[in-house]
């Protein structure tokens, strides 16, 4: 069909006037993680129900067409332009994003679309539709339920795109990843408490990449997931060598995405990780971020089963999410960790009192909840008076180290254990 709604362009094209098609590449967000989540039979009922949503959205001249799993490629045929496959796009996002239910679980179904045109973006039909692809992972990188159009530049992003997944398997067979420690201090005395586990790339013969050029690929890829079990044991081992030590028991702060969250028996996995590290539960706390809560069905029950473990859980930069006050109070929460971005506002003058009473309410919301908290990214005296004075003492950032390597750690837990014995 797309190669006869060009043919047809073609024909109906004059002069100046050029007619033009659409190609639209749609892929659902999050597809997988219905089929994880509420199992197969779900997720084929949502192929059929999108399908269905997909062609109520399009007029009778254009095509709809499963390209495989969860994309679809959407031909939109004699256009005058551009703008006429935008508010095709628009109408189909709106179309997607109604509610369904799914074994007995609500769900809003969203998707990512990239729109290629012709002639402008190809001349055939492969063209189109890799062109169209591109535009898709354009569209889904900022987070999903967009389109976007193709741009000539895309080409050379899908290739980087490419070698840097490429670099990250690369990595993960050639041990080039290193994990730093930023320690976390309780500041009524002065002591390190806490650990939390950073994870670096240090490819071999090249500078070391910034973790924001290569987490998100990895989430999008799933290597996030065996690079997410690699930090967890590495932690691990670095949590139970310290303790032999002798170097205080540290509890160690690891990140876990959402996508290693709905691994299936991820409790399980974790307590093996903890049995072959020798490390106790109760040194560790996973820290999740409040996409968790809302787009896992199975996080409680995993939750539960970590929490009887003795393992505690950790919300991440609270605040910047759409967790709600009830499942704080649902799931067996221990902390929250107050974002950076809320506490660099804080203790700079009359600019910054919307960030300070952010913070002042998830200090106050902790404590009335029972819950610790901890702020991160703090850099100046003037943040951390403002933290201590409304109660949060536990705090990490510049103020009292950057993130160190295992070397650099183990000398700054030395001399803390010198001075206590001074």
């Amino acid at each position: 069909r797309l190669a006869q709604a060009l043919c047809k362009a073609q024909r109906k094209s004059s002069g100046e006037i050029r007619r033009q098609v659409g190609v639209m590449f749609i892929d659902l967000d999050r597809f997988k993680h219905i089929n994880d989540s509420l199992g197969h039979e779900a997720g084929d009922q949502l192929i059929i129900e999108i399908a269905r949503r997909l062609a109520g959205s399009l007029r009778e001249s254009d095509t709809v067409a499963r390209q495989g799993g969860d994309e679809f490629v959407v031909v939109l045929d004699d256009l005058a332009a551009p703008e006429d496959a935008m508010l095709v796009a628009q109408k189909v996002l709106d179309r997607l994003f109604q509610p369904l239910v799914l074994c007995g679980q609500e769900v809003f179904p969203t998707g990512s679309i990239g729109i290629a045109m012709y002639p402008r973006d190809g001349e055939d039909g492969a063209a189109l539709l890799k062109a169209a692809d591109s535009a898709m992972y354009r569209a889904k990188a900022i987070g999903g339920n967009h389109y976007h159009f193709y741009a000539a530049d895309m080409g050379l992003q899908t290739q980087a795109h490419l070698r840097l997944e490429t670099g990250l398997q690369r990595a993960l067979l050639n041990d080039e990843f290193v994990l730093h420690y930023q320690p976390q201090v309780d500041t009524a005395s002065g002591r390190i408490v806490g650990l939390e586990a950073l994870l670096r790339w240090q490819p071999q013969g090249a500078p070391m990449v910034a973790p924001s050029d290569f987490i998100a690929l990895a989430e999008e890829t799933g290597l996030i997931v065996p690079m997410g079990e690699w930090v967890l044991m590495t932690a691990l081992r670095q949590q139970a060598m310290l303790a032999r030590r002798g170097l205080a028991p540290l509890r160690m702060s690891v990140n876990m995405s959402a996508r290693q969250f709905r691994q299936p028996d991820l409790a399980g996995r974790v307590a093996r990780l903890l049995a072959e590290a020798g490390c106790e539960p109760s040194c560790l706390t996973l820290e999740i971020t409040e996409s968790v809560l809302m787009d896992n069905p199975a996080a409680g029950e995993t939750m539960a089963r970590l929490a009887a473990m003795g393992v505690q859980l950790a919300i991440d930069d609270f605040g910047t999410g759409y967790s709600s006050l009830s499942s704080l109070r649902r799931f067996p929460i221990h902390s929250l960790k107050i974002d950076r971005s809320f506490v660099a506002g804080i203790g700079g003058g009359d600019d910054h009192l919307d960030n300070a009473a952010i913070v002042t309410a998830v200090i106050a919301l902790a404590r009335s909840m029972k819950l610790g908290v901890i702020a991160e990214g703090v850099e100046t005296a003037g943040q951390q008076a403002f933290l201590a004075a409304h109660g949060c003492h536990q705090m990490q950032g510049y103020r009292f180290s950057r993130p160190l390597a295992a070397p650099q750690l183990e000398a700054m837990l030395h001399a803390q254990l010198e001075d206590a014995a001074a």
